[in-house]
């Protein structure tokens, strides 16, 4: 009984340490409507170049402040920041607590859905702005 006790809380456990992977699979469709907060600044596809922001194609794997031709901050610059989810969900939640001294001057998304959203749409985008 013991054993068996312990085999259901483990699966219990497991089960639950699912759970969050499995609601962070964003919506790429709801993620393309969320976009549109970040287009005033950020374009991503085939065609993206830098505007206010820097173009978003390729982002997770990159490295803060190196898409070329963009003006960045000297905090974004010099951040060591490689983008991955887990950054990026702490920075679009509050971009210049993440990064003291960025000149992005957004407030942030504060909707865990709207951030798994960006992200699953954001993610279909590659370095050259192909879909993956």
């Amino acid at each position: 009984m013991h054993v068996r006790g312990f085999a259901i809380s483990l699966a219990q456990i497991l089960s639950l340490a699912l759970v969050p992977a499995a609601l962070a699979d964003g919506d790429a469709t709801q993620g393309a409507k969320v976009f549109l907060k970040c287009r005033a600044c950020h374009q991503v596809g085939e065609t993206a170049k830098n505007a206010v922001g820097p173009e978003l194609n390729g982002l997770f794997g990159r490295q803060t402040g190196s898409v070329p031709g963009y003006n960045y901050s000297p905090a974004n610059k010099n951040s060591g920041i490689v983008w991955d989810e887990t950054i990026f969900r702490e920075y679009i939640q509050n971009p210049k607590a993440k990064i003291p001294g960025t000149k992005m001057s957004f407030p942030g998304l504060k909707d865990q859905t709207d951030i798994d959203n960006v992200i699953a749409y954001l993610k279909q985008f590659g370095p050259d702005g192909k879909k993956l």
